[in-house]
C-alpha cells in the first residue's frame, strides 16, 4: 500500500515542475531587452493611430472647408468662357454678323435672310456677378459655418479625451494583471512552503496523510490560479494593443503600479469645472448657436437681394482675323413673392433649432450626473484601498499565527489553508482597490473634461 502513494508524490512533483516550467516560459515578456513603455507613450501613439482620431480630424477638416465656403460668397464670382460654333439658323446667323461686325448691306438681302450661308464664330467672354445686399443672409451662413467649425474642433478634443481614458483604462489593466501574477506567484510560493511543512508533520507522526493531500491540491489550485493570471495578462496587452491602435506591438515589462493619494476638490467645484472644460458639451453649445444663426439665415431669405452682373465679349469669324466685342452691365433687384419652399426651409431651421436646445440641456444634466456618479467613485475607491490595506496587514498576520500554532500542533491544516486563502484573497483585493483607486480617478477627471495626456501622467 506504500508503493501506490510514492508514484502519487513523484507525478506530483513532475506536474509543479512542468507547470512551473511552462509557466516560466509563457511569461516571458516578448520584448525583452526594450525600454518599458510608459503611459504618455501609448496615449500618444493612440491619439495618432486610433481609427476614431482619424475620423474626428477628417470631420473638422470638413467643417474648416465648409467654413471657408461660406466665406467664398462674399466674394465676386467671375468666370471665363471660350465658344467655338458654327451654323446657318437664320437668327443665329444674323446675331453672329452682327456680334462680329461684319453685317454689310448685301445681308439686308431677302434670299440672305433666308437662307444665310452658315458662319463661323470664335467667341471669348467674361462673365461676372456679385451679390451686393442679400438681408444679412450670407453673413448669417458664414457665421453658422464658423460656429459649427469650432463645434467640430471641440469634437475632436473630445474624442480625443474619450481615446486617452480608453488607453489608460487599458494600460492600468495591464499593469494589474502584472500585480495579479506576482501575488499568484507569492501564494504559489506560500502553498509550496505550507506543502513542505506539512510534508514534515506526516513524516514527523504529528499529522495524517489527509493533510498533505490537502496541502497538494492547494498547490495545484495556486498553480491553476498563476496560470489563469497569466492569460490575464495576455489579454490585457490585447485589449491596449487596440486601444492604441498597434496591433503589433510587444508586450514587455512594464512600471508596477503604485498606490496614490489623488487631490480632493468639493462636488459643486468639480461640476463648475465640467460645465466649462467638457470640450462635447462646449461644442453642443457651439452648434446650438450655430443653429440660432441658420434660423436667422433663413429668416432672411424672406428679404429682397441686389445682385451686380457684367458680361465683355468677342467674337471673331476665325483666329486672329478681326471681329467684334461688347459689353453689358447691370443691377438687378430680386422678390420671391410666392416663397413657400423658404418657409419650410424656415421651419425646417427651427425645429433643429429646438431640437439643440433640448439636446443641450439633456447633456448638461446627465454630465452633471456624471460628475456626481465619478465624485462619489473616486471617494468610494479612495476609501476601500484604505479598508483594504488593513485587511491585507490582518490577514498577513493571522497567517503568521496560525503558521506558528500548526507547526506547534495547535492548529488544523484546514485553519492553515483558511488563513492562506484569506490572504490570498486580502491580496488580490488590494491591488484590485489600487487599479479601481486610479481608474476613478481618471473616469473623474474624463467626467470634469480635463483627462488630458499631461493629467493622465499623474496616474502611472
Amino acid at each position: 500500500m506504500r508503493q501506490p502513494k510514492k508514484i502519487r508524490l513523484k507525478n506530483f512533483g513532475l506536474y509543479i515542475s512542468l507547470s512551473l516550467y511552462l509557466l516560466f516560459r509563457w511569461g516571458q515578456p516578448a520584448a525583452a531587452g526594450q525600454s518599458p513603455l510608459t503611459l504618455r507613450q501609448a496615449i500618444d501613439h493612440a491619439l495618432k493611430q486610433s481609427p476614431q482620431a482619424a475620423i474626428a480630424r477628417a470631420d473638422n477638416q470638413e467643417a474648416t472647408s465648409a467654413a471657408a465656403i461660406a466665406r467664398s460668397q462674399l466674394l465676386p464670382h467671375l468666370s471665363f468662357t471660350e465658344d467655338i460654333s458654327r451654323g446657318d439658323d437664320p437668327v443665329y446667323a444674323f446675331g453672329t454678323r452682327l456680334r462680329q461686325g461684319q453685317f454689310t448691306q448685301a445681308d439686308f438681302a431677302l434670299d440672305a435672310l433666308n437662307h444665310p450661308p452658315s458662319i463661323g464664330n470664335f467667341s471669348t467672354r467674361f462673365s461676372g456677378s456679385w451679390t451686393a445686399f442679400d438681408c444679412f443672409k450670407t453673413k448669417r451662413e458664414i457665421r453658422t459655418a464658423d460656429l459649427l467649425r469650432e463645434s467640430a474642433s471641440l469634437s475632436a478634443k473630445a474624442v480625443d479625451q474619450q481615446i486617452v481614458l480608453h488607453v489608460v483604462e487599458a494600460y492600468q489593466s495591464v499593469l494589474y494583471a502584472q500585480r495579479a501574477i506576482d501575488v499568484a506567484q507569492h501564494e504559489q510560493e506560500t502553498a509550496s512552503a505550507l506543502l513542505t511543512s506539512a510534508q514534515a508533520h506526516v513524516k514527523a507522526g504529528l499529522a495524517v496523510e489527509s493533510d498533505q493531500m490537502s496541502a497538494e491540491v492547494n498547490v495545484a489550485s495556486r498553480m491553476q490560479d498563476l496560470i489563469a493570471a497569466q492569460g490575464e495578462l495576455e489579454l490585457a496587452w490585447a485589449q491596449l494593443r487596440e486601444a492604441m491602435g498597434v496591433p503589433d506591438l510587444k508586450a514587455s515589462e512594464l512600471k508596477p503600479i503604485e498606490p496614490h493619494t489623488f487631490p480632493q476638490l468639493l462636488l459643486e467645484e468639480e461640476i463648475a469645472t465640467a460645465a466649462k472644460t467638457r470640450p462635447d458639451l462646449t461644442a453642443l453649445a457651439q452648434t446650438q448657436s450655430a443653429q440660432a444663426s441658420a434660423v436667422g439665415a433663413a429668416k432672411s431669405s424672406f428679404g429682397p437681394s441686389v445682385n451686380a452682373y457684367g458680361n465683355w465679349e468677342e467674337d471673331q469669324r476665325s483666329l486672329g482675323s478681326s471681329g467684334g466685342n461688347n459689353w453689358v452691365a447691370g443691377v438687378q433687384v430680386s422678390i420671391d413673392i410666392l416663397p413657400v419652399r423658404k418657409r419650410a426651409q424656415f421651419a425646417q431651421a427651427t425645429a433643429a433649432k429646438q431640437k439643440i436646445d433640448a439636446q443641450l440641456s439633456a447633456s448638461q444634466q446627465h454630465v452633471r450626473l456624471e460628475v456626481s456618479q465619478a465624485h462619489i467613485h473616486r471617494k468610494t475607491a479612495e476609501l476601500s484601498l484604505t479598508t483594504a490595506r488593513a485587511a491585507m496587514d490582518q490577514s498577513a498576520e493571522g497567517l503568521r499565527i496560525i503558521k506558528n500554532r500548526y507547526g506547534a500542533g495547535l492548529a488544523t491544516i484546514t485553519d492553515l489553508l483558511r488563513a492562506e486563502d484569506a490572504e490570498r484573497q486580502s491580496h488580490s483585493s488590494y491591488w484590485h482597490a489600487v487599479y479601481g483607486n486610479a481608474m476613478a480617478y481618471a473616469q473623474l477627471l474624463y467626467a470634469t473634461g480635463t483627462l488630458t495626456p499631461a493629467a493622465a501622467e499623474d496616474l502611472q
